[in-house]
């Protein structure tokens, strides 16, 4: 069992890349509006594990409805992480590309530890503060080549990109009580269908941008279905059998794969420094698994 949850969070991690690249494709080749992406993505995700959530009595769909509390932690969840960190991450791959928003965003987990210690009212460990380090480093490499005169990306692209890292952290902070006491289909998958509803209003489903063929339909099967759908089951399943610390640490494939799928695939430009700074920034999520030390 544990070999099998070792190999779907692998999965889930291609998978994730895969779908980086899909949206950057919808964005730059077909000219897809993002707004629109992160409605349909939210939407059809949302509604698909509702309705399997409905076909388990015990997940108790309806019960998260009750409490005017949960309720309102269920739209902060919703509007701030769920569709913020969606939306800041497609941004971010219409300014820049798949590889350099997917490692962006992995700068998440040190903005976690930090904001754990300060909750805390604890020093960062030896561990933490060195994390912190390397994914400054990390950044640095990634965004001006080694230069302090010059970006190697728009402002743009790392404003969007360093947004995601933040409502990355948000995402998996602030639902902890409602993971608590609800299933995690039952919270994603409203949280998911209160996003989409609200970006409904930006840019109706209905309303389709950009030119489509068979390709634009592939993508987009890609974004929702293989980047949602699948890899979110696929994660889930994995923390199951090898736990939730284990299966975080196997989708730090997500960036590399989002990068090689880059390079093969759109012929995205990733120089020696890139990788360099990608390592650097991988390498802060397993400084920050290691055992608690000063």
């Amino acid at each position: 069992m544990q070999t099998k949850g070792f190999i779907l969070a692998l999965i889930a991690a291609i998978f994730w890349g895969v779908s980086g690249n899909c949206a950057q494709f919808l964005f730059q080749w077909r000219g897809v509006n993002t707004e629109w992406l992160v409605t349909v993505r939210m939407l059809v995700s949302g509604l698909t594990i509702l309705v399997y959530a409905g076909t388990r009595k015990e997940l108790r769909l309806w019960d998260i409805w009750a409490d005017k509390r949960d309720v309102l932690s269920l739209v902060l969840f919703a509007l701030l992480g769920l569709a913020a960190v969606q939306y800041t991450y497609f941004a971010a791959i219409r300014a820049s590309n798949a590889a350099t928003a997917t490692v962006l965003q992995y700068t998440g987990p040190v903005m976690i530890a930090v904001y754990l210690a300060a909750r805390n009212r604890t020093w960062p460990t030896l561990s933490t503060s060195l994390a912190i380090l390397a994914a400054t480093l990390g950044t640095f490499l990634l965004v001006t080549h080694g230069s302090f005169h010059t970006l190697s990306i728009s402002g743009a692209a790392l404003f969007w990109g360093l947004a995601s890292a933040v409502t990355m952290a948000f995402y998996n902070i602030q639902p902890e009580g409602l993971l608590r006491r609800y299933n995690t289909f039952v919270v994603i998958g409203w949280a998911q269908v209160i996003g989409g509803l609200v970006f409904t209003a930006v840019h109706p489903p209905w309303v389709l941008s950009g030119s489509w063929d068979v390709w634009t339909w592939l993508n987009l099967g890609g974004v929702v279905v293989l980047g949602s759908l699948l890899a979110f089951t696929l994660y889930m399943a994995s923390v199951k059998w090898v736990g939730a610390q284990i299966a975080s640490l196997l989708t730090c494939v997500e960036p590399v794969a989002a990068a090689l799928i880059a390079v093969w695939w759109l012929g995205v430009p990733f120089f020696m420094v890139d990788w360099v700074g990608t390592v650097c920034i991988l390498a802060t999520v397993f400084l920050l698994a290691q055992p608690t030390s000063t």
